[in-house]
């Protein structure tokens, strides 16, 4: 047994964390295991970076953003919104809706988020105007 399984089991124990929790914290770490050579269902290591470029004129001078967001970085969000407690996700929620981004926050689950991320690879988004262009990609 690993060391993060233990501790895990250690904060049930101790009633830090409930039985669902503990539950989701491992089921968090086995996604998290890398394969072994031997596995027969080992994928190839895909997409890392969700990638947002844009270059456009500004004042008559040209300018870039180009912004890399490791993937990796989704996933540990989507874990530890897991663990946040029903009553600050409802308030969340509330926020969200009151700034016009209708989204529920409770619907939101690791697996849905794999399946975006393995989407991601075929997304591209492309944006060309005169006075610059936009591009949304995964690398």
């Amino acid at each position: 047994m690993n060391e993060q399984r233990k501790d895990i089991l250690g904060m049930l124990a101790e009633g830090k964390i409930t039985v669902e929790e503990a539950e989701q914290l491992i089921a968090a770490l086995e996604r998290d295991q890398p394969p072994t050579a031997a596995s027969p269902t080992a994928r190839p290591k895909g997409k890392k970076y969700l990638r947002v470029v844009m270059e456009f004129l500004e004042n008559g001078e040209s300018s870039r953003l180009n912004v890399r967001v490791p993937l990796q970085l989704l996933r540990a969000g989507v874990q530890l919104a897991a663990l946040i407690p029903a009553p600050a996700l409802d308030k969340a929620n509330a926020a969200l809706d009151k700034s016009g981004v209708p989204i529920d926050l409770t619907q939101l689950k690791p697996e849905q988020l794999e399946a975006l991320v393995e989407h991601l690879d075929e997304a591209i988004v492309e944006l060309e105007q005169p006075d610059g262009h936009l591009r949304v990609f995964c690398e």
